[in-house]
């Protein structure tokens, strides 16, 4: 199993991740704890699921450290619909970070598929 550093599903969760901070620092202030505190860390939680699974050495371990990377892309999905709707993010802003977590989440399903 190559390191998790190497893994470009991993590589670009962490840009997402880096990303989804620099987008939600526009959010409302009374938001802190609630939204932007909860989306945050469900994407937060892709790539360190990702790197905590692949350290574990063990593939049934490492199988299921990726399917909850993929359920936290379902979380962030369903967290970007909100804040489309609540009007924290614009149409584009949602389109191209909705785009990156389709693709982390195919990424982790084909990773999964060739690990079973």
């Amino acid at each position: 199993m190559a390191n998790f550093k190497e893994l470009l599903v991993w590589q670009r969760s962490i840009d997402f991740v880096t990303e989804i901070y620099r987008t939600t620092e526009a959010f409302p202030k009374d938001e802190i704890y609630g939204l932007t505190s909860q989306i945050r860390r469900a994407a937060v939680s892709i790539p360190s699921n990702i790197a905590e699974g692949n350290s574990r050495r063990s593939k049934p371990d490492y199988v299921q450290f990726l399917k909850i990377s993929r359920g936290s892309c379902a979380e962030v999905e369903t967290q970007l619909i909100i804040s489309k709707n609540l009007k924290f993010l614009n149409e584009n802003e949602h389109l191209k970070l909705n785009e990156k977590i389709i693709e982390v989440s195919k990424m982790l399903n084909g990773l999964i598929n060739s690990l079973q």
